[in-house]
């Protein structure tokens, strides 16, 4: 009685797609040869990579990691896996080997139907010798794209997806500037640059005014760093940056900046001002002012250690407001022998009395950045006022689907009910740019900081600013609480 085998089969498309056969091409071949051969072939048995998928890592090739998962189960399925090459099985000549030995510990072959080997040795000497070439074919080819796409980022060529502020019209266009979009991207720039917000900051109120990513998700502080880093809203391209396979940033000096052939979107003038916040920032690895519990967090430093003082806070029954204390974070952490534990209360009102001197004695009047931008405020308004005009489509779309019968009316009152929701808060936001009575008396976005002890003392101002407001003539304050004496330090203005 003749035995038959229990065929499998595994169908890849590379990615560069070069002399290729499509994926069902390749499955009629096997189909073909397991007849040929008395092969049993189910349909359950066939394994396709959905599109494109490089053979140079098992890891990242899902459909064949499922193959292997259950030609190793108990059940063994199978007894053998065609494949129309074996380039479409590994093109790492070490994982085809790991992956076949694996396979045939538990009895099962692998078969290339279009290069057929002899059995023994030499069989096995030519199958290395075909799964070397595969490598070989496949890291050359990798070079050669390399090379062809820094010739091509040489040239000023874009070649990546669209990014947020961008559109690309079809294949082989040139990036075009997005209306909407762009109003983002100079909005996100006006505000780490002129107004001193940081990036956590700005994508939190990016996401209350409903806006989103080239992707359509809520926006996250990395992702606003990300931009604010990016050279493409200043008309160049940048390639190179990071490794493909780690994701990891590479040494700047690898990195590929050339002119473009794009337009862009800000001055060179506001994204530099934004590289020197940033290198600044990084240098001194201070936390975003969003997070900071008063506005003295971050800027006091121990005179023992010169680490910072952490605040902490609780709220007072007894006489209904918050009271803060500092300490040494090195002492905190046991790190520093010397206390420098002082309420607030007590520290406060010392620092305000030497800044009043110290301020109106050198009548503190600068400029952050020349008037040629237009306010946030305006651009916010202009983003709500094209979000509410989404909404009001959306909510004509759900009203046509009801109608038709698409939605039942269940479904339409919850859209409804989700669209009204959204369009309240975006217009209880618009209000608040086109009132004048509800803008704050003084704001860091204003072009010039004429009194930082007037912002510090005011109620109506919050944390956020005072602290940005500070930080915008102190570098630190140091406190000695031995002596009881504090040194404030200036910072360089910009």
């Amino acid at each position: 009685m003749m035995f038959i085998k229990t065929a499998a089969c595994y169908i890849r498309v590379s990615t560069d797609k070069q002399e290729e056969l499509s994926p069902a091409s390749q499955k009629k071949l096997l189909l073909e040869y397991a007849k040929k051969h008395d092969m049993s072939l189910s349909e359950e048995n066939i394994f396709m990579e959905d599109g494109g998928v490089s053979g140079k890592t098992a890891k990242r090739r899902s459909v064949f990691q499922q193959m292997i998962a259950i030609a190793k189960s108990p059940m063994k399925p199978f007894d053998v896996i065609l494949v129309w090459k074996y380039s479409r099985f590994a093109r790492n000549q070490e994982e085809s080997i790991v992956y076949k030995n694996m396979l045939a510990r538990d009895g099962i072959s692998v078969i290339s139907i279009s290069e057929p080997l002899a059995d023994g040795p030499y069989g096995t000497l030519i199958e290395r010798i075909i799964e070397w070439m595969d490598e070989y074919y496949s890291v050359n080819l990798s070079q050669e794209v390399l090379r062809g796409m820094k010739e091509n980022a040489l040239r000023g060529n874009y070649q990546s997806g669209s990014p947020l502020g961008y559109d690309i019209p079809h294949s082989h266009s040139t990036l075009q500037i997005n209306s909407l979009e762009s109003q983002i991207i100079q909005l996100i720039f006006e505000k780490f640059c002129i107004e001193k917000k940081g990036t956590l900051e700005i994508a939190k109120e990016l996401n209350q005014l409903g806006l989103k990513t080239k992707c359509g998700k809520d926006f996250e502080s990395r992702g606003v760093q990300y931009i604010l880093q990016n050279p493409v809203y200043i008309g160049k391209i940048r390639w190179n940056r990071v490794r493909k396979q780690t994701n990891q940033e590479k040494p700047s000096s690898e990195w590929i900046i050339e002119q473009g052939k794009h337009p862009s979107i800000i001055s060179e003038e506001l994204f530099s001002l934004a590289q020197t916040r940033i290198q600044k920032e990084r240098n001194s690895k201070k936390y975003p002012a969003i997070c900071y519990k008063h506005y003295l967090s971050g800027l006091i430093k121990c005179s023992a250690c010169g680490r910072t003082l952490a605040v902490s806070s609780h709220y007072r029954t007894k006489e209904k407001q918050k009271m803060y204390y500092l300490q040494c974070y090195g002492y905190l952490k046991g790190k520093c022998s010397v206390s420098h534990y002082i309420s607030g209360k007590n520290l406060i009102p010392v620092l305000l009395y030497h800044l009043h001197i110290l301020l109106d004695h050198f009548d503190m009047e600068y400029e952050y950045i020349s008037k040629n931008f237009t306010s946030c405020s305006q651009k916010e308004s202009s983003l709500i006022q094209a979000q509410l005009e989404k909404l009001i489509q959306k909510e004509m779309r759900i009203k046509t689907a009801y109608i038709n019968g698409i939605d039942s009316i269940d479904e339409y009152q919850e859209n409804k009910k989700a669209i009204q929701a959204e369009k309240a808060l975006l217009s209880e936001r618009q209000k608040k740019f086109l009132s004048e009575d509800s803008k704050p008396e003084v704001s860091i976005s204003d072009v010039k900081v004429k009194n930082v002890t007037y912002i510090l003392e005011n109620d109506r101002i919050e944390v956020a600013v005072k602290n940005h407001a500070l930080r915008s003539i102190i570098d630190k304050i140091v406190f000695d609480k031995n002596e009881f004496k504090i040194k404030i330090f200036f910072a360089e203005m910009i």
